[in-house]
């Protein structure tokens, strides 16, 4: 069977393309890449040939189409029961799609005011009451979880899951935008920077020409 294709956009900018791309990267899960460069005149027609939501990221496995960030790290988790995805733990697990999700669909704020841009750096900027707050759960929930998840391994739930994938461009913001953690969220931080993967793709972001001026916006 041929190996699944997964289209993403700007590796400097497209924070949703980079979750699913981690997660393959890090199950081991062999995969070809199509980079669709964002907001220019061909791109809505390039991304409507990958995906029915004319969005990033989109996977093909076959004659199977799956989009959105979660729904494709969900479908890999069943399609390659083998890899573990989420926590083997049923108590695990439900935290685990619980806190993946709120970062699925929350955070509005910090997306607005902190958005991904990994060759930027804005120390102190994009600092506002609802924004300090999607900060202060952040790193509440990456507390809680490797306190009572988090014995067996470096990550939320000790072995790599898909609620590390989801909040890895969290980590990248925080970088950009110069937000200090420390205790339990630094180190955390600092695991999953050192992941040769995320190195991977932030070296491929620094090379990349395309700038999208929106997301360049000091807030």
């Amino acid at each position: 069977m041929p190996p699944v294709t997964l289209a993403i956009g700007n590796k400097n900018y497209s924070s949703w393309s980079l979750r699913p791309w981690l997660l393959l990267r890090q199950a081991g899960i062999t995969f070809e890449e199509v980079r669709i460069p964002l907001y220019a005149p061909e791109s809505a027609a390039a991304l409507a040939k990958w995906s029915p939501s004319g969005k990033v990221p989109a996977l093909h496995d076959g004659d199977i189409r799956v989009w959105d960030s979660l729904a494709i790290c969900e479908y890999l988790a069943e399609r390659f029961p083998d890899k573990e995805l989420w926590p083997s733990d049923v108590a695990a697990r439900a935290v685990a799609r619980s806190v993946s999700a709120e970062m699925h669909s929350g955070f509005t704020a910090l997306r607005e005011h902190m958005s991904m841009s990994i060759r930027a750096r804005r120390p102190g900027r994009g600092r506002t009451p609802k924004s300090l707050a999607d900060i202060a759960r952040i790193v509440s929930i990456w507390t809680d979880c490797r306190a009572r998840f988090g014995a067996d391994g470096d990550f939320l739930f000790g072995r790599f899951s898909i609620a590390d994938a989801m909040y890895a461009p969290v980590v990248l913001r925080f970088l950009t935008y110069g937000v200090v953690l420390e205790g339990v969220a630094k180190g955390y931080a600092e695991t999953v920077l050192a992941l040769p993967a995320l190195k991977e793709w932030m070296a491929d972001a620094e090379v990349e020409t395309e700038r999208i001026e929106q997301f360049e916006r000091d807030a």
